[in-house]
């Protein structure tokens, strides 16, 4: 890895990129002369590369972080507001680690304001449009969506909730993500989104229409309290490095909700939660995956399908459209 410059402001940046040619910038919100994420637009248009964005830990840090991962970024790592020098070993491995992904990802083009992409094979024929309210019938808490993902997950996943109806089945999903961050993740899908979308909440209950996102810094998995499905969620070790883990989740999935449980891994780096979806398809699960040519990283997705755990590797638009007819067709076995 070789680092060909530093600028300390956005228009340096630009003449910099051109006579330079990155192959991964790091971007950092705060600058002068034009902030971070005026410049990752103007750049996801103009010149689509890969981007890691250097955010502050703070709420507001967390908001502009999501808006940049909407536009286009790769990643993003979190810095402290003070004690940076104390924490600066970490902080580096983080980044290099970061770029090193980056470098590898694939990068969407940013379409327009108000253009909404194209919806692909599987829905096509299907004639998919975005579920309305009622779109299920009221389905039994027994079925479960559980979502997996990392790099590039957070796009992913808005993706499949905002196809999702009002009356879906409860929806539990991990995203690798720090503390600090989970919140104003969940916060901007539940302002677009039919469900409602919220940080799982220890203890509480699993229902239709609501999906659970695992804290940032917490394992999340799923039990059950007689009939009900109940959100755990607990410090917990690290699990393939990760906490929250997919794996931690999946693992729950296949142990808790068996043969009622549907599974979604979807783009991101490393192998988080391939072992144990095999273990959700063994407990009579059904599995969708990413393809390779939707995903920023297709490294989860590839894991799983090697470890044997798909039953489906579809494109990220199709993905939705599949899960709703699947459901729709078994949805009268399961009505209340």
């Amino acid at each position: 890895m070789e680092c060909v410059g530093a600028a300390n402001d956005p228009l340096i940046a630009r003449e910099m990129i051109r006579e330079l040619n990155p192959d991964v910038i790091t971007l950092d919100i705060e600058m002068p002369k034009m902030d971070g994420i005026d410049f990752l637009s103007r750049l996801m248009r103009l010149r689509p590369m890969p981007v890691v964005m250097i955010s502050t830990l703070t709420e507001r840090g967390a908001e502009v972080t999501m808006r940049a991962l909407e536009l286009g970024a790769v990643d993003f790592v979190a810095k402290p507001r003070m004690g940076i020098a104390d924490g600066i070993a970490e902080l580096a491995d983080q980044i290099v680690e970061k770029v090193r992904i980056a470098a590898a990802a694939h990068i969407r083009r940013v379409l327009p304001p108000g253009q909404v992409p194209e919806a692909t094979t599987a829905n096509q024929q299907a004639g998919f449009k975005k579920p309305g309210i009622g779109t299920m019938g009221r389905l039994s808490t027994e079925k479960l969506i559980f979502i997996g993902a990392s790099t590039g997950g957070t796009e992913a996943i808005k993706e499949i909730l905002m196809r999702m109806p009002a009356d879906a089945p409860g929806i539990a999903i991990t995203q690798h993500m720090p503390p600090g961050f989970t919140t104003s993740f969940a916060a901007r899908l539940n302002s677009i989104c039919q469900i409602k979308v919220g940080e799982a909440v220890h203890g509480e209950r699993i229902l239709p229409g609501h999906a659970y996102i695992a804290p940032g810094g917490k394992q999340f998995r799923v039990d059950k309290s007689g009939a009900n499905y109940l959100c755990v969620v607990e410090d917990g070790e690290l699990v393939n490095r990760h906490r929250p883990s997919v794996e931690v989740l999946f693992k729950s999935a296949a142990r808790v909700v068996g043969g009622n449980a549907f599974g979604v891994m979807l783009t991101g780096m490393g192998s988080d939660g391939a072992k144990a979806m095999k273990e959700m398809k063994d407990a009579g699960s059904y599995n969708y995956v990413q393809d390779e040519a939707s995903c920023i990283v297709f490294g989860m997705p590839r894991e799983a399908i090697l470890h044997g755990a798909a039953d489906e590797v579809l494109p990220l638009l199709d993905i939705a459209g599949a899960l709703l007819g699947r459901l729709g067709s078994t949805s009268d076995r399961y009505r209340v």
